[in-house]
């Protein structure tokens, strides 16, 4: 089962005009150990949707030093405001090149169309993956067994070091 998206003109006819959702369902394309569990809530403003979440999972990470993988939980307690646009929906034709200032830089959505809770709650996750992934501060870099290099502070630059020997030689 997937997460229903919200017919934005239905939240006009509740008596706060809000929605709550209960979550806990897989989120497709996120390959999550367990499902994503938490409170949703999408409140109609007029002209702009407000979105608070409360939620997390637990995602499998490889880490960036040892390679090793690892678990860990992500959690989202945030809260974004969507504007309604009614051209949000309609294609529009940029130039190659163009300046664009902060009030471009907004989410939009038609308020006569969906909001896909499923796919604003993936890109949510995803933007709370950890820049660097360590499966611990202890973390160490593998030891390469080799006597003829020298191990680097990062051992993933030894292919680069065996290379640059046999060229010097």
């Amino acid at each position: 089962m997937t997460i229903q998206s919200i017919y934005i003109p239905h939240l006009l006819n509740l008596g706060d005009r809000t929605q709550s959702l209960i979550i806990d369902e897989n989120v497709s394309e996120l390959e999550s150990l367990k499902p994503v569990r938490g409170k949703m809530t999408v409140r109609h403003g007029g002209t702009f949707l407000e979105i608070t979440v409360k939620a997390e999972t637990i995602i499998t990470f490889s880490c960036d030093r040892c390679t090793k993988q690892y678990n860990q939980r992500l959690v989202l307690d945030q809260s974004e405001i969507i504007w309604l646009d009614k051209e949000a929906d309609l294609p529009q034709k940029f130039p190659k090149e163009r300046e664009v200032s902060c009030e471009d830089l907004s989410e939009t959505l038609s308020p006569e169309g969906h909001f896909e809770v499923e796919k604003w709650l993936y890109e949510q996750f995803s933007l709370a993956f950890p820049l660097r992934r360590l499966c611990g501060n202890d973390c160490q870099a593998p030891l390469i067994d080799s006597p003829q290099i020298e191990v680097s502070a990062d051992g993933r630059w030894s292919a680069l070091e065996i290379l640059k020997r046999q060229l010097s030689q």
